[in-house]
């Protein structure tokens, strides 16, 4: 997978934005849907994709996947590390983004998940 790849998939989901929260030195994108980050990355190295992830299939993938290390950045339960540039093919990583993504919306207050699914409706 392709950086400008991986950014336009991101940015494909409702309600997400992207921001640089670090040192501009380090190049470090954020991806967040209503303010909750579901996505995180090196722009400048694309080394790896950090994704929230079940803790159980966290497990599962780490052990199925060379490419799929414990999360860098957050709680290595609960997110795992890709490497993009390894075998995988794009399809299961943006399968992994999504669910991600849609673990991050199931998170959220009620009021923010109706607001988000008015959004999807317009």
């Amino acid at each position: 997978m392709k950086i400008q790849e991986f950014k336009k998939y991101c940015l494909s989901f409702n309600a997400v934005n992207e921001e640089y929260p670090a040192d501009e030195d380090e190049k470090i994108l954020v991806y967040k849907v209503m303010g909750k980050t579901f996505a995180i990355t090196n722009e400048d190295k694309f080394e790896r994709i950090t994704l929230k992830c079940d803790p159980v299939k966290a497990a599962t993938l780490r052990n199925l996947y060379e490419e799929v290390q414990p999360g860098s950045y957050k709680s290595k339960r609960h997110w795992n590390s890709i490497d993009p540039n390894g075998a995988l093919d794009d399809e299961i990583i943006k399968e992994w983004i999504k669910d991600s993504y849609d673990l991050v919306v199931e998170s959220l207050p009620r009021k923010k998940q109706r607001k988000l699914e008015a959004m999807e409706e317009e």
